[in-house]
């Protein structure tokens, strides 16, 4: 063999090389290349491009605590979830869950919450739904958040702990007017309230003799 043909093999080698190199490279490093069947973790934080956390999906034992600008707060949780966190790395949301059976053998911290807050604020909308030794209800709440940390509820619809089904219309200061009700019994009313929470009126099926 010729020393230009040896010379034309070697070029082709080397060029035949580097694109195969190339190739493997950005295939890995490529995250739509990336295909699970199953995938089993403890925390997954996602986050923009300069690292601001925008969510969290976590188990018990490793959900932060609360998240404001980007800082860490201490704050018990005993439940898992997910948290959402607006662009400034403060939290604005989030949707977690629980339940477990003390030594006594009492249901504690049973049910769910989807909640989003209002910004650097608390919750405004909230369907959350518990069921343990301590509360039973199930429902929507609609609430006024300052940024001074005060919380007025507006607008509850939903079960209470006595079993009713109640649909409730709050004032700006929280102080209940108007309320739809209907009994574990069965028994409905509409109630209209004064400032004081005093009924005013209210209207109820007709007593039968």
């Amino acid at each position: 063999m010729s020393g230009v043909s040896q010379k034309i093999l070697l070029i082709y080698a080397v060029s035949m090389s580097t694109i195969f190199g190339i190739a493997l490279l950005t295939g890995a490093a490529s995250p739509k290349q990336s295909s699970f069947d199953e995938l089993t973790v403890q925390r997954i934080n996602v986050v923009e491009a300069d690292g601001t956390l925008r969510m969290v999906i976590s188990n018990h034992a490793k959900l932060p605590g609360i998240m404001v600008r980007g800082k860490e707060h201490a704050f018990d949780r005993p439940q898992a979830g997910m948290l959402f966190y607006n662009d400034e790395g403060s939290e604005d949301g989030g949707l977690i869950f629980g339940g477990y059976r003390n030594a006594k053998g009492e249901v504690v911290d049973s049910g769910g919450s989807l909640s989003f807050d209002k910004f650097e604020a608390n919750q405004i909308v909230q369907l959350a739904g518990v069921d343990d030794k301590e509360d039973r209800f199930a429902g929507l709440i609609i609430t006024d958040s300052m940024a001074s940390g005060d919380s007025r509820r507006r607008v509850w619809v939903g079960r209470d702990d006595s079993g009713s089904s109640v649909v409730a219309l709050m004032d700006a200061n929280g102080k209940k007017r108007i309320a739809i009700e209907v009994a574990p019994d069965g028994t409905p009313s509409f109630s209209l309230l004064d400032a004081n929470g005093k009924v005013t009126n209210q209207i109820t099926p007709p007593k039968l003799n």
